[in-house]
């Protein structure tokens, strides 16, 4: 199946409902027992921690996105950023549009200097985009087969990582006035 044309750029006000709209959408058939990513997005831009926040679209429908934010490693080592989530429309899946907000994703972390990006993911994909299971970086609770990093100097740091508390959202912060965290 051929790419279809589309293009990336950074996400704007605009965007948001069709973010947290496709997010449900790409997420609904993974079968989770719940689904927040949608409220992952939202809590991160609420608390001001959305690094990079790119949006994939054709003829002005966004049908991709992907987020970076700040992690925090045990070490204190600068620099290392969490990938996700990261968005697909269904019907647009499979097309390279994932691949390609990843890569556009991460060369801008590193225009910005970072050293590195750790996400938690498909194992049989993220191997395939230049991730890798890193020996002594982990993330409490998740299984080394999902957990990845990216170095772009090499060097990985050692340790459990954590994600910011966004990340633990399970309803939106601009319904509720809050975020609410567990």
């Amino acid at each position: 199946m051929p790419t279809p044309n589309f293009t990336i750029r950074d996400e704007t006000p605009s965007d948001y409902t069709a973010i947290s709209e496709l997010t449900l959408e790409a997420f609904r058939p993974l079968n989770f027992p719940e689904l927040t990513e949608h409220f992952v997005i939202e809590a991160l831009r609420a608390a001001g921690a959305l690094t990079i926040s790119l949006v994939a679209e054709i003829d002005g429908r966004v049908i991709g996105h992907i987020a970076f934010s700040p992690i925090t490693i045990p070490d204190d080592t600068p620099g290392w950023y969490g990938l996700g989530p990261v968005s697909v429309l269904p019907e647009y899946q499979r097309q390279g549009i994932g691949k390609t907000l990843i890569a556009e994703g991460l060369a801008r972390l590193q225009a910005l200097g970072a050293r590195g990006c750790c996400l938690v993911g498909h194992p049989e994909y993220y191997g395939k985009v230049g991730f890798i299971h890193p020996d002594g970086l982990s993330h409490e609770g998740v299984p080394p087969e999902v957990f990845f990093a990216i170095s772009f100097d090499g060097a990985y740091p050692q340790g459990v990582i954590s994600f910011h508390d966004g990340f633990q959202a399970k309803s939106s912060p601009v319904s509720s006035g809050h975020t609410d965290l567990v």
